[in-house]
C-alpha cells in the first residue's frame, strides 16, 4: 500500500481527500454539473448530494488502500482554495489511466498541466506504471493541449471497415499515451 502523501508543485498541493473535504468536493461538482455531465457521468451519478460526497471520499480512501485507484484533490497552496481533482487508475500490463477536472474558474491558468506533471511522476515513480493513458473527447481542445504539453502522444484512430457504422462512441474519443523513459 502506498502512503497517502501529498504531492507539491510550485503552486499546488495535490493530496488524498480527507473527510472534511466533502463539502468543497460536493460544491465544485454541483456548481459545474452541466460542464462535467459528458466527461464524468459516473462521478456525478455517485455524488448527487452532500451525503454522497462523504461516501465517495470514503470509497476513494478504500480504493487507495487496495491500490485500485489513487484520487487527489487539487488545492492552491497560497489560499487553500479547492480547484479540482486528478486521479490515476492502474490497469493491466503496467498501464494506468489519468483523469482530471478543474472548476471553471480555475481553467486556463496552467493548473491542469502542473497537476498532470505531478501525477506523471507519481505514476511512473511510486505506482510503477510503464505507460500512462489520457482519454479526451475530440472537441476537448484544452484537454488535448494539456496532454500534449506533458509529452503524451496521440494514438492513431482505429481503422474500421467502411460498413461498420456504430463507431460514433469510440470515434468521439482521442487517446493519448506516455511511456516511461527507459
Amino acid at each position: 500500500m502506498l502512503p497517502r502523501t501529498p504531492l507539491y508543485t510550485a503552486r499546488l498541493c495535490l493530496r488524498p481527500y480527507e473527510p472534511a473535504d466533502a463539502r468543497a468536493f460536493f460544491a465544485l461538482l454541483d456548481a459545474d454539473r452541466a460542464r462535467f455531465r459528458t466527461s464524468f457521468p459516473d462521478r456525478l451519478q455517485a455524488v448527487r448530494g452532500p451525503a454522497d460526497a462523504t461516501t465517495a471520499l470514503q470509497t476513494f480512501a478504500q480504493d487507495w488502500e487496495s491500490g485500485r485507484f489513487y484520487v487527489f484533490g487539487i488545492w492552491l497552496r497560497t489560499t487553500q482554495d479547492y480547484l479540482g481533482d486528478i486521479c490515476l487508475m492502474p490497469q493491466a500490463r503496467g498501464q494506468a489511466e489519468i483523469g482530471y477536472y478543474l472548476a471553471a474558474a480555475a481553467e486556463g491558468q496552467g493548473f491542469a498541466r502542473e497537476a498532470l506533471n505531478a501525477i506523471i511522476d507519481f505514476g511512473f515513480g511510486p505506482v510503477g506504471s510503464q505507460k500512462l493513458l489520457i482519454r479526451c473527447f475530440v472537441d476537448n481542445a484544452r484537454g488535448q493541449a494539456v496532454a500534449k504539453a506533458a509529452g503524451f502522444q496521440p494514438e492513431a484512430p482505429p481503422k474500421r471497415p467502411h460498413w461498420f457504422r456504430a463507431s460514433e462512441a469510440t470515434s468521439n474519443i482521442r487517446r493519448f499515451w506516455l511511456a516511461r523513459d527507459e
